[in-house]
């Protein structure tokens, strides 16, 4: 093992000692729709043991992107607008709820999805104490703020696209196509919550993201141990635990704040070819009206020995947003990212500014969003490199949605 690689090694493994504080909050932890405040309709038994809550949320969308040219010839006829239209990114049915007092479960089917990907959550979560508890089954990895978020209830309609683009390799290896957020996946965590402030979260998972459901994983033939994705989270949260929701109208009042850092390795990932090592950094503070997040992360793309390529990438982005209710129910938005897509050893960034705002109707279950994103490139070395980094995005890109939950 080289020195870089032990590197890696002995930071994940110290990483993983640390206390990871779990973001679980029984009102939002169905990862899907925030129940903040809202009773709704339940069944639960007199001495609140056992509860049962249904949950449904649908997205409907009108989306329009713009593609540059990329350096084509007029003579391919390139369709500069193109995967616009109407969309239902989410049309989610669940039911979430605790029983026995120490166990909590939650199910949801995204009917908008295909394949692997319609089982959207299923897991059981048992936690004798606040201190200790173990959760098993289909749920968000512990890496980054934007994805452990509550669905329903993110500043802006689509997550920073430096958490999910691909990053560009320079070898032709279609099945090589990692991206900087993990997302769901089977697994199981160990989490806890100590003093209100402190925990941990530490977790083992596929590694094959949320459309699989079967096991189809093996041993490492470089480290001899099993091929899947380990994964650690700490925060802070100095008072008392933040709700995963990025300003709600029901909280205009709260005042919480959330610092956090967490390390990830995907061992063979990518059907075998390489090991993936994720550091992610992040801080969210939700004062009052204004809420304001900002994440940092990196990923170090090494490949397996079978694919006889000696060669280490690293790749970095990151994003700083805010929101302020103006009124009770209208909350701008703003959001500035940065993406090293095409590798630490090659010029170039992407510079992806985005503009927001969100009308809620509390006794409703509306939420009206709409956003606009620019996607800039700077400091490439050539035009070639420029038009490659930009590959599969859209230069200017407009969503309007219209959100409906119970």
């Amino acid at each position: 093992m080289n020195l870089k690689r032990l590197s890696y090694t002995l930071l994940f493994f110290f990483s993983t000692l640390l206390p990871v504080m779990a973001q679980f909050d029984a009102d939002t932890d169905n990862g899907v729709v925030s129940l903040a405040g809202r009773d709704g309709f339940s069944i639960s038994s007199r001495n609140g043991a056992f509860l049962f809550k249904p949950y449904l949320l649908v997205q409907g969308s009108a989306n329009f992107n713009y593609y540059d040219d990329e350096g084509l010839d007029a003579a391919y006829n390139q369709d500069n607008v193109a995967n616009s239209g109407f969309a239902i990114p989410y049309a989610v049915l669940g039911f979430t709820g605790r029983a026995f007092s120490i166990v909590q479960f939650n199910l949801s089917i995204n009917a908008a999805a295909s394949g692997g990907a319609l089982l959207q959550q299923a897991w059981a979560d048992i936690s004798p104490s606040r201190q200790f508890g173990v959760r098993f089954g289909k749920f968000k990895t512990p890496f980054s703020h934007a994805y452990l978020t509550t669905l329903g209830s993110t500043l802006f309609p689509t997550l920073p696209r430096s958490l999910t683009t691909s990053v560009i390799m320079p070898y032709s290896l279609n099945a090589v196509t990692p991206q900087m957020g993990t997302g769901f996946d089977l697994g199981i965590e160990v989490h806890g919550l100590i003093n209100n402030r402190f925990g941990y979260q530490v977790g083992i998972f596929n590694g094959t993201g949320a459309s699989v459901n079967t096991a189809g994983k093996t041993f490492s033939d470089d480290w001899h141990i099993p091929s899947l994705l380990y994964a650690t989270r700490l925060t802070w949260q100095p008072q008392g635990p933040m709700p995963a929701v990025q300003g709600s109208p029901l909280m205009l009042d709260t005042d919480r704040m959330q610092i956090g850092i967490s390390a990830s390795m995907n061992v063979e990932s990518e059907n075998e070819s390489t090991n993936d090592f994720r550091l992610g950094a992040e801080w969210a503070w939700n004062h009052r009206r204004l809420y304001i997040g900002a994440e940092a992360y990196w990923m170090n793309v090494g490949f397996t020995k079978r694919q006889k390529i000696d060669r280490h990438f690293n790749y970095f982005g990151g994003y700083i947003q805010a929101g302020y209710f103006v009124t009770d129910r209208l909350q701008p938005a703003l959001r500035y990212e940065i993406f090293d897509r095409n590798g630490t050893d090659r010029k170039g960034l992407l510079n992806i500014p985005s503009v927001g705002l969100n009308y809620f109707f509390p006794n409703l279950g509306i939420k009206l969003q709409a956003m606009y994103s620019y996607t800039a490139r700077k400091g490439h070395a050539s035009q070639s490199d420029r038009d490659e980094d930009n590959l599969g995005l859209a230069t200017h890109s407009g969503v309007i949605m219209v959100q409906y939950s119970f």
